[in-house]
């Protein structure tokens, strides 16, 4: 009998942690509720190293939610001016941290309702404070993530917000905080988008990508 949809997943998921484990990529994830949020913010479009070099100078200048309220916006664009856009994001960080405080007590939102009412905040960065900041069940979906589980056959999707919602159907519930994590590292360092390492792959037999190239 073939595998079902959750079983094949949780195959998938248990290749992939054996193979790459649980150790950080990055550090802008790596942190409390509300920094975990800047960076992700800043993070749209840039690359890791960019991001947390970008984070790390921010709150070492402006620690707080108070102090990035407050701090004037030349003072932010310059410290987060290593990413994309850094100008739009600099911006949209103040106005968050603004409503943060008056909306919020200071304290970031738990919920993706709240979180995606912020400036600059879609459902991939919500699902993101949600998993790394909380320990909350959520599955960002960036268009990365969004790619490889379509190559891999978990999905049958063509947009990151349908994959979302179909990772959710077969995803078994121990791997989901872990889907996001596993997805991005196999896809840095194997699952690469033109050129992807099938041969050094540890879920090669589970891949639909693989099995559509034995076809041809």
């Amino acid at each position: 009998m073939a595998p079902s949809a959750a079983e094949k997943a949780g195959a998938i998921f248990r290749k992939l942690d054996e193979a790459y484990g649980s150790r950080a990529w990055n550090t802008h994830t790596q942190q409390k509720p509300f920094r975990v949020l800047v960076g992700t913010i800043l993070s749209h479009r840039t690359r890791d190293e960019m991001t947390d070099r970008a984070a790390d100078a921010l709150f070492a200048r402006h620690p707080t939610v108070e102090e990035l309220a407050s701090a004037p916006l030349e003072s932010i664009e310059e410290c987060v001016r290593p990413v994309n856009y850094h100008k739009t994001k600099a911006a949209r960080i103040r106005e968050a941290s603004r409503i943060l405080l008056e909306k919020h007590g200071g304290e970031t939102p738990r919920t993706a309702a709240e979180l995606e009412a912020l400036p600059g905040v879609g459902p991939k960065t919500a699902a993101c404070v949600l998993v790394y900041g909380f320990g909350l069940p959520a599955i960002p979906v960036d268009v990365h993530v969004h790619r490889i589980a379509n190559r891999l056959g978990l999905v049958d999707t063509r947009k990151p917000e349908d994959t979302e919602r179909e990772l959710w159907k077969v995803v078994p519930s121990r791997w989901v905080p872990r889907v996001n994590e596993l997805l991005v590292k196999h896809g840095r360092q194997t699952c690469r988008p033109a050129r992807p390492l099938c041969s050094r792959c540890p879920v090669r037999p589970l891949c639909a990508h693989e099995r559509e190239s034995t076809l041809k």
